[in-house]
This record gives structure tokens, C-alpha cells and sequence, in this order.
């Protein structure tokens, strides 16, 4: 147990994105290596070492047909060994002339492993990327791959690897499709693309689900209390006494094409100069299955002096509707990174509660935290079935909690950025700390994998889809 919830937050970051893994070294091949076809696939290194922290594939795709090429047809497999026969893979796009945003990336299990390759990242394009004319390119695509635990990755006994490819040249250890047909280079023996794989990343097709990517314009577009989202101005805790909730705090913007919400809590060192944010759902309809979040937490402010006794939420709950009463539910990741709660640094908490006294204080919750840096973009998984509560960050598993705590009825989903006292940070000089938050999914009672929560993240992106809500009333 732990006296954090003293002040009544509310939790969690998370999100959403993708896995990654090692490559292996062969030598380029010369330009006439592949056969003419739709599309030429060019390749380069950005970390060249038999080992790295993460792996560099940029690619380059040449239309070498004679007419147009929509890139949305176009998927992109490089192949390479996992480190482990557990390990899991983000990826990320670093740069790409087409936008990142129009850049997705997942993985795949190969039916015949072969001694340099049992997995492969598949590199496809949303219909934001456009198209090829003949004799065209994409321009750099500069993406990387890593283990989720951030250990290291050997490359050199991963198949696509080349560890002498230090600038861009045709590369045959890569494969590219145009559709089904397979127009450029040679996959691992026995493991042509468009034949028997067994990819653990497909999303699953049905299960009522919310899916908000938040492209909304200010907190007063109406599409937002369209969607079902309410941006909170009442009064009322958590937080500093005499603080008050602002919906100008919360903003919405666009980058690489990707667009984000973005919460702003600030002070000048009184209750009444404190603003704090809040975004949650309208409905109480939400219970078993998974909650997915992408979200961005900070160790400093964007302004000001640093200090306050920040929480940085992205949590799951309903109402008390008693003292102890025990249908009460939340869920909560709550990072705070200046301490607080009588902690005195960084420290994340995943708590899963059953119920509580506000007065004498009481609580009847389980609880894991993590006392490290958490500053930046997240990915935060939530699962719920009818044993247990499981917890993951970035694609690991975070925390696990007992039936005992599971929820009776539904919940609202929040975020919200909250100062929890003035005594961390004394001053009275005005500062402002951010929080992002990139997507939010819930899918009714349905337990995803991390990965599967990244390929349903994925699909809808490369369908151009910005909200869906088939979650029926409670």
C-alpha cells in the first residue's frame, strides 16, 4: 500500500507504438543482383557494429517500372535473427522525406527459420505518403529497431544486415511487394513473402472498441464532446487547494503529420495561480479488455523553475459511491517526476484499487512503481479479464495484480496533470510542465498483446481512421 493516494490521483501514460530488432552482415550486392521488376529497394546502414543498442535500417524505394506507384501498395520486409526466443521490438522512424507519420512498421514470425533470420520487420506506408512517378524514390527512410528491454541486439547474424553498406545501394537481402507479387529481392529459404508466416502482430478483427487519435482543433471543437470526451473545468481534487481546472490548458497540435494532445498544468507558487488539466470520457462503459495509451511524460518544465510535486496521468474509474464501498474500481499509471507522496525522485506507480476511505484515510489497493526516469513517449497497456490486472510499459510487462481488485462496473478514461502540494517548489515564479498524449484504445473484453496493440494502432493509420467508439452503453 501506499500513502500516494492520500491526494486522490489519477494515473497513467502509454501508449502506443511499434517493436524492432537486429540485422546481420553481408556485403552489397551490385545494382543488376535482382531482377527487373515494379520497384527497386535501396539500403544503408546508420549503426554499422556487429552489436548496437538499436538497429539502423534506411532504406530508399525507386519506382523502376513505367508507371505511377502508389506507396501504399508497397511493403518492405527486412529479416533478422531475435536475440532471444522471447525478446520483443520497437520501432521507430527517425526521418523519412515522406513523413514519419505516413511510416508504419511491424513484425512478423518467419514459418521456416533459417540460422540468420526467424523474424522480420515489415516496412509498409500509410496513403499520406503518396505516390512514385516512374524513375522516382521515396527519399531517405530513416528508421530503427530495438528491444524493448533496451538491451543491446547483435546484427551480425541477422540476414538484411550489411555492415559495410555505408551509403545507399541496391540491397537483395530485403524483399518489396507491390500488392501480393513480389517485385524485389530474396527472402530467407523458404519464406517468400505471401507465403505461410505465422506474424504475431495482426490485430483482432472484432471486439467493440474506442479508438481516438485526438485530431481535434482546440478544447471547444465540438467534435471532441461529439466523440464523447468531456475537457474538465469544475472545481474539486485532486490537487492543491484553491487550483482550478482549465480547458484552455489543453491543446491540440500536429507533427510529421501525427497528431497530439497536449496537457498543461502551471503555477506561480498559490493555489489560485494554479491551473491543472483534465480529459476524460463522458461514459462510464468501460470495464474488462484492453486500454492502450501513447503518452509523453516530462522531468522538467517547458518553463519556469523545476521542483513541483507533478502527477502525470493516464488512468481507468468510476465513482465512490460510499465510504469502502466495494464497487468501487480504478486503475492508474501515475508517474511523478519530482517526487512526492514522500518519495523524493522520479518514481512510476501502476495501482490497481478496490476501494477507499477518504476520512480517516484507508485504502484497499495493490500497487507496483519503478523509482527511474520515465521522461518521454511511452506506450502503456492496461488488461483486464476476470483473474487478473496486468500492467506494461513500452511492450514489457510492468506489473501484475490480483483478482481480488478487479472491477464490478464500468469506468470513465482519463488524463489528467495535477500538482499534488506547493512544497517541492516554493517559488512564486511562474512555470508550466507538459503532458502528451498521442492515441487512446480500449477494446471490450479482449486481452491484446503490446504487439497487437501496435499493429491495431497500425491498421487504423494506414486506413486514415481518427476515431471509431463501437463500445455499447453500459
Amino acid at each position: 500500500m501506499t500513502t500516494r493516494a492520500k491526494n486522490r490521483t489519477h494515473t497513467v501514460a502509454a501508449a502506443a507504438a511499434a517493436l524492432g530488432l537486429g540485422c546481420a552482415g553481408l556485403l552489397a550486392l551490385p545494382s543488376t543482383a535482382s531482377a527487373a521488376g515494379a520497384l527497386t529497394v535501396q539500403y544503408k546502414t546508420g549503426a554499422s557494429g556487429a552489436t548496437a543498442d538499436q538497429s539502423e535500417p534506411w532504406l530508399k524505394v525507386i519506382n523502376s517500372g513505367n508507371s505511377s506507384l502508389q506507396l501504399s501498395q508497397v511493403k518492405v520486409r527486412y529479416y533478422f535473427k531475435a536475440d532471444s526466443a522471447d525478446a520483443t521490438y520497437r520501432f521507430a522512424c527517425s526521418w523519412a522525406v515522406k513523413g514519419c507519420a505516413n511510416v508504419t512498421g511491424t513484425f512478423g514470425t518467419l514459418a521456416h527459420p533459417t540460422a540468420t533470420a526467424d523474424r522480420y520487420l515489415e516496412v509498409g506506408f500509410t496513403s499520406g505518403a503518396g505516390s512514385l512517378a516512374a524513375g522516382a524514390d521515396s527519399g531517405d527512410l530513416q528508421l530503427r529497431f530495438y528491444q524493448s528491454n533496451w538491451q543491446s541486439v547483435k546484427q551480425s547474424d541477422d540476414y538484411s544486415f550489411g555492415a559495410a553498406q555505408n551509403s545507399y545501394g541496391d540491397w537483395n537481402k530485403v524483399t518489396a511487394q507491390v500488392g501480393s507479387s513480389l517485385e524485389w529481392g530474396t527472402a530467407p529459404e523458404g519464406n517468400d513473402p505471401g507465403g505461410p508466416t505465422d506474424p504475431p502482430t495482426d490485430p483482432p478483427g472484432d471486439g467493440a472498441t474506442l479508438f481516438d487519435d485526438f485530431n481535434y482543433t482546440s478544447h471547444s471543437d465540438a467534435k471532441l464532446s461529439e466523440h464523447g470526451w468531456n475537457v474538465r473545468s469544475n472545481s474539486g481534487g485532486p490537487g492543491v487547494p484553491g487550483a482550478t481546472w482549465s480547458p484552455q490548458n489543453v491543446t491540440f497540435s500536429t507533427e510529421s503529420g501525427n497528431s497530439l494532445m497536449n496537457l498543461e498544468t502551471s503555477s506561480s507558487g498559490t493555489g489560485e495561480s494554479t491551473k491543472q488539466t483534465e480529459v476524460l470520457t463522458k461514459s462510464m462503459k468501460f470495464k474488462n479488455g484492453t486500454y492502450a495509451a501513447r503518452v509523453k511524460f516530462s522531468d522538467a518544465p517547458k518553463s519556469g523553475p523545476d521542483g513541483d510535486h507533478l502527477v502525470q496521468t493516464f488512468f481507468t474509474i468510476n465513482d465512490l459511491k460510499a465510504p469502502m464501498a466495494d464497487d468501487y474500481s480504478e486503475y492508474d499509471f501515475e508517474y511523478l517526476p519530482n517526487g512526492g507522496w514522500g518519495e523524493s525522485g522520479n518514481i512510476l506507480y501502476t495501482t490497481s484499487w478496490e476501494t477507499y476511505n477518504p476520512d480517516p484515510w484507508q485504502a484497499v489497493n495493490q500497487h507496483t512503481e519503478s523509482r527511474q526516469s520515465f521522461t518521454g513517449w511511452h506506450d502503456l497497456v492496461l488488461t483486464i479479464d476476470n483473474s487478473t490486472i496486468k500492467y506494461y510499459i513500452d511492450g514489457q510487462l510492468f506489473g501484475t495484480h490480483d483478482a481480488a481488485y478487479l472491477p464490478e462496473r464500468g469506468m470513465s478514461i482519463n488524463f489528467n496533470q495535477w500538482l499534488i502540494d506547493l512544497n517541492g517548489q516554493t517559488s512564486t515564479a511562474a512555470r508550466a510542465y507538459d503532458e502528451g498524449v498521442d492515441y487512446v484504445l480500449h477494446v471490450k473484453d479482449q486481452v491484446l498483446t503490446p504487439a497487437q496493440v501496435a499493429a491495431k494502432i497500425n491498421a487504423y493509420r494506414q486506413a486514415g481512421t481518427t476515431f471509431e467508439d463501437t463500445v455499447p452503453a453500459s
